[in-house]
């Protein structure tokens, strides 16, 4: 029996995270056993990756990772740590610097085994000598609110902490180290992922400084002093300590959408993977996703519904309002009211990680009756969406969707399914 749109959409979502789970993606990644094996790591998929090591490693192994909470798993040989996110901690605080003890007492004849996902950047705050944990949290709330993109807020961060941008690389030398990676942002670059803190990184001061006058961000005077420290700058591509450093990106977006597609085929439909990386405002790409649906909505040949349009990325909100953000909702807020309650359109937005900015809620769904019903229960589309109140609006629909932690993390899902025309 064929699928209903809320089911399809919904299992279409579920396999992309399932694909994304480390349990698949790390075994194959594995160094080969030889020596001791000291596991550290940070992100929202690092426990169930620190898991997945455990059961397939037969040798000497310890280590330490950060997770979110709520999102740890059990593990016998490896410690597992929680911490806040997307604002960090003191425990967040606490774990960054003791997996900094380990990577520096590491000699040249082990391995680290550095586990890396989205969610990385929070949980391991360690700020540069000069900046307080409180000057960090500042900083990130800003960021967050101000619509930067995430390879803009990674810039930033790289350059007020102590280890991400190269850092905990060059703590590590001479051991050898591999990093493996699940991706959670637009083209996968290992250095925007967790603020890559094993991998060399192109930007300056000059640029995080340019940033934070291109969104009007308030810096505290002491971090805008560090700023112009030459200490403050990161590990360059090409420095000697990180020739012993191998990456890997063991999942990423684009492999997640292909997982969605195969569902979304096996239902006999047609699927357009639009691509993985799309930024922007969230009610920016709404509009122009709504339009794109509406234009394939009303042909018949050859780009015709039935189908499906995927895609993925990492997209931005300017919290103007008093909501509670969330771009995969602010998203389908915008993309609803552009649609206009147009029949036969539907779609699901969602984060992989089961966190839609501050929410423990994935997304939402969107149906041909979602302005309707919002009408009917005295709720205004357009007011929500200028108080960034997409979480709100769609709760109260019953349209969320909510998953729990997924153990992993591959950025952004966007699914919208257009049925066969009428007639």
């Amino acid at each position: 029996m064929p699928l209903e749109p809320r089911q399809l959409l919904r299992a279409m979502f579920d396999a992309a995270v399932a694909a994304a789970q480390p349990a698949l993606c790390v075994p194959a990644n594995l160094p080969q056993p030889s020596g001791n094996l000291i596991v550290i790591g940070a992100g929202k998929a690092s426990a169930a990756m620190a898991q997945a090591v455990e059961e397939h490693w037969t040798g000497p192994l310890k280590g330490l990772v950060v997770t979110r909470y709520g999102y740890s798993v059990p593990c016998q040989r490896i410690e597992i740590a929680e911490a806040a996110h997307p604002v960090p901690d003191a425990a967040g605080l606490k774990a960054a610097e003791r997996i900094m003890e380990l990577a520096r007492a590491a000699g040249p004849d082990d391995t680290i085994l550095c586990l890396i996902s989205g969610g990385g950047s929070a949980l391991l705050p360690l700020p540069l000598d000069g900046i307080s944990l409180e000057d960090k949290q500042a900083v990130n709330r800003a960021l967050l609110a101000s619509g930067a993109t995430i390879t803009e807020m990674n810039t930033v961060r790289r350059h007020l902490s102590a280890i991400k941008g190269g850092r905990l690389a060059a703590a590590a030398y001479p051991a050898r180290l591999l990093t493996l990676l699940i991706s959670d942002v637009p083209s996968d670059n290992p250095a925007d992922i967790a603020s890559g803190p094993t991998v060399g990184d192109a930007t300056t001061c000059a640029d995080a400084l340019a940033i934070i006058a291109r969104y009007g961000i308030d810096l505290p005077a002491n971090v805008r002093a560090v700023l112009g420290r030459s200490d403050a700058e990161s590990i360059k591509p090409g420095d000697p300590r990180l020739a012993k450093a191998e990456t890997r990106i063991i999942a990423a977006p684009q492999m997640a959408l292909e997982a969605a597609a195969e569902v979304a085929r096996g239902e006999g439909l047609p699927v357009h993977i639009l691509g993985d990386a799309i930024e922007g405002e969230a009610r920016d790409v709404g509009k122009v996703m709504a339009g794109i649906a509406a234009q394939v909505a009303g042909r018949y040949q050859p780009f015709a519904p039935p189908c499906v349009l995927l895609s993925g990325g990492e997209t931005t909100v300017t919290v103007r309002g008093k909501g509670r953000g969330g771009r995969n909702v602010e998203f389908l807020l915008s993309l609803a009211i552009a649609l206009g309650g147009r029949p036969g359109v539907w779609a699901l937005a969602g984060d992989t990680d089961g966190v839609d900015g501050l929410e423990e809620i994935a997304g939402a769904i969107v149906t041909p009756t979602t302005l309707e019903r919002a009408r009917k229960a005295g709720i205004a589309p357009r007011d929500a969406l200028a108080n960034n109140d997409g979480h709100g609006f769609f709760g109260a629909l019953g349209d969320a969707v909510v998953t729990g932690p997924t153990l992993t993390n591959v950025n952004d899902f966007r699914a919208i399914l257009i049925e066969a025309n009428e007639g």
